[in-house]
């Protein structure tokens, strides 16, 4: 029997109360000079635009506030209305985070909190969490001071810091959340409050590595670094086959576990498609932040066991132009329009303890060189070095904060791109970075300590509590009880049950 149709009158109703409702939501958050975007709306769409244009989502609104008692008052509208709500810092999260992940969720937009004081005598610097990578190089520089960070220019520091923040100075300096001293926030509930080790230290404890979760940040106090007098900008590249390339790898395993290595060499193993099927461009592109003469000594031991160079390119200058010249684009983020693109990206940390063996060093370089060949995306993968001798990150102890991963060696991320980063993004592009990584952990002995990086966000990972949180979840869920227990703050791959 199939089911009875709603009379028409019915339907007029339910149609009516959820305009009702819609119209109620406007009214709570037309508040007086808050900027707003609601559906409908001329500029809505631009608001509601993502980074990676695979997802499109449709929040309820999108709220510009400019101080922190409007975004508190936000808050406070979305908890009582039982809304998703979601901070949005710079937008750069890949699976539409900033967005809130899903349709019918609160965004506040932080573009307008985008202040920076600096203490020179201190070396620590207050920021707001509005502000994007770029724009903090070119403010920090102007006191000769630096942060430890990426080198997208547009990323959004709020969401960078509450999840790890590598950069080529990582080795030397740590993570960027490793150089937190504060928070300020407002909680799930619109509370305002401050997070350090001596306030709310548990608090403090899972805003390094899962923030999202628990608060929107509205600043963050940092220890910044003196900047280095000099920097060179390194690209060494090979043109390799699969079994040269596998073997590649492995060298470079071995290479930066020798005590020697400083943590003034910052680098990554840069793999993209090969001239013919079956190789692999193997690239080796990093910057050196020590004395301009040593650069050469130091990458001796593993040139001597590479084979001869397709190309090599050094880059020097001071550290602005190194910054620069990594970013690939302007620094000031006001200068020019933030780009989009079309993607699906993974990551997978390797542990130092169990380096890449050979059956998944093979088995990836193999996916590379022939399934990769003939992909229909445009690819990149970056063997991101975070371990090795000397690293400031693992140095770290692995319950300071509660990013869990202070054993890895290499962080590899993932990136295939429509070839004209619009959509629609090809459904065999998903099974090309499934494939890649699967055939790594496939290889890999059982029990392998791998693990994901959470800046590099994914939609498809099935264990993200153990990958992304590991021993640190139940801890983590603990806390998220006791702070947002209604889920206001809560993502996809969040700390939820």
């Amino acid at each position: 029997m199939s089911p009875r149709r709603p009379a028409p009158w019915t339907l007029l109703l339910l149609s009516f109360a959820t305009f009702s409702a819609a119209s109620d939501l406007r009214s709570e958050l037309t508040l007086p000079g808050v900027s707003s975007f609601f559906p409908g709306d001329p500029g809505y769409a631009n608001a509601t635009r993502a980074f990676n244009l695979r997802f499109t989502l449709e929040p309820v609104a999108v709220l510009y506030p400019e101080t922190v008692h409007e975004l508190a008052n936000i808050v406070k509208i979305g908890k009582a209305n039982h809304l998703r709500v979601s901070a949005r810092s710079g937008g750069h999260s890949y699976v539409a985070n900033g967005l809130g992940g899903e349709n019918g969720s609160l965004v506040i937009d932080m573009a307008k909190f985008t202040n920076i004081t600096v203490n020179p005598s201190t070396r620590t610097a207050v920021i707001e969490t509005g502000n994007r990578l770029g724009d903090i190089a070119l403010a920090l520089n102007d006191y000769g001071l630096a942060l430890p960070h990426g080198t997208c220019p547009y990323v959004g520091v709020g969401g960078h810091a509450s999840y790890g923040g590598y950069g080529f100075t990582s080795r030397m300096w740590g993570l960027t959340l490793d150089n937190i001293l504060s928070i300020n926030l407002v909680l799930a509930n619109g509370n305002i409050t401050k997070a350090s080790k001596d306030i709310n230290p548990d608090l403090f404890w899972a805003l390094r590595g899962a923030g999202p979760s628990f608060g929107i940040a509205t600043s963050i106090e940092f220890s910044v670094f003196p900047s280095p007098a000099s920097v060179i900008v390194f690209q060494y590249n090979w043109h390799l086959d699969v079994e040269k390339a596998a073997t590649a790898l492995d060298t470079f395993q071995k290479f930066v576990v020798q005590p020697s290595l400083p943590p003034e060499f910052g680098a990554e193993i840069v793999l993209t498609r090969g001239a013919i099927a079956g190789n692999v461009s193997f690239g080796l592109t990093g910057a050196w932040h020590g004395d301009p003469s040593l650069l050469n000594s130091t990458v001796a031991p593993f040139l001597a066991a590479m084979p001869p160079l397709n190309a090599v390119t050094f880059t020097g200058g001071n550290w602005i132009d190194s910054v620069n010249f990594l970013a690939g684009s302007t620094l000031n983020t006001s200068s020019a329009p933030d780009y989009t693109d079309t993607f699906y990206a993974k990551s997978l940390m390797t542990p130092e303890a169990s380096p890449m063996n050979e059956a998944a060093r093979t088995a990836f370089m193999n996916g590379l060189a022939y399934e990769g060949f003939t992909s229909n995306t445009s690819w990149f993968f970056q063997v991101e070095l975070y371990g090795g001798a000397n690293s400031k990150i693992n140095s770290v102890p692995t319950d300071a904060t509660a990013f869990v991963h202070r054993s890895s060696m290499f962080t590899i991320q993932f990136y295939a791109s429509s070839f004209n980063n619009a959509p629609p993004y090809p459904d065999a592009g998903f099974k090309f970075l499934d494939d890649l990584v699967g055939g790594i952990t496939s290889n890999s002995p059982k029990g392998w300590d791998y693990g994901a990086y959470t800046n590099y966000m994914e939609d498809k990972l099935v264990d993200y509590k153990q990958r992304y949180y590991g021993s640190h979840y139940p801890r983590l869920l603990a806390l998220k009880r006791k702070l947002d227990p209604t889920g206001v703050f809560d993502f996809p791959v969040g700390i939820d049950d």
